[in-house]
């Protein structure tokens, strides 16, 4: 499973998407240091009860790379049945589930240790420069286990919950409408109308997470009998 899913990184070109993700946090860090210093104050940590640089870097972060993870499922996966290369898939001496479980794999490997990565740079870049930013990064406890615990965790949940939009792109056979989907899932997991948000609602979370197994299931069993009909 391993070398196919090398294959497919060197089939897509995965060094163009290490560059896209490597701009990509360096506008969101840009983003930080234009905004933490407001950000970040006694009075938001006394109001909320938490530190508001945490919860804006992972808001931003989860954002991005949700929408990312949509892109390269509509790259690596939907984009084979938008363009019907998946009936090429089928000369294969491989198995067409183990050929789409595979770019599973792949796009969800990428996009965990891109958005684990991006959270590390955000926050070390936040407190090197804190001094000559004015940052207050009281609230980020990098010696902490339980800070990285939650770090490497919730950037797992989030790159499975996006993937509730496979079944989505397959079925419609339509790249577009997987990232659309994807769209409308960061809406719903990190968006906030007033003061109603599902944001950290571990239920609500874990119904999600639910369903992106399901989906990624429900995408590769009998995948093969579906496309020959």
């Amino acid at each position: 499973m391993l070398k196919l899913v090398r294959l497919e990184w060197k089939k897509n070109n995965i060094l163009k998407h290490i560059r896209i993700a490597v701009i990509t946090t360096a506008i969101l860090m840009l983003f930080m240091l234009m905004t933490a210093r407001e950000m970040e104050t006694a009075e938001t940590v006394e109001a909320y009860g938490k530190s508001m640089l945490n919860a804006s870097v992972t808001l931003v972060v989860h954002m991005s790379y949700m929408v990312f993870t949509g892109v390269m499922i509509a790259a690596y996966i939907v984009g084979a049945y938008e363009k019907k290369t998946i009936n090429l898939m089928f000369s294969y001496p491989i198995s067409l589930s183990k050929i789409i479980l595979s770019k599973v794999f792949a796009v969800w490997i990428f996009n965990f240790a891109a958005m684990a990565a991006s959270k590390a740079l955000l926050y070390f870049g936040l407190i090197l420069t804190k001094s000559f930013t004015g940052i207050s990064a009281e609230g980020l406890l990098v010696g902490e286990p339980s800070f990285w615990l939650d770090a490497i965790f919730s950037s797992a949940a989030m790159v499975s919950i996006s993937f509730i939009t496979l079944p989505v792109g397959m079925k419609m056979k339509s790249s577009k409408a997987a990232i659309v989907a994807a769209v409308i899932i960061v809406c719903f997991t990190q968006g906030q109308i007033g003061s109603v948000t599902l944001v950290n609602n571990m239920t609500f979370y874990a119904a999600l997470f639910a369903a992106a197994v399901a989906s990624v299931w429900l995408s590769v069993w009998r995948v093969e009998l579906r496309d020959v009909m």
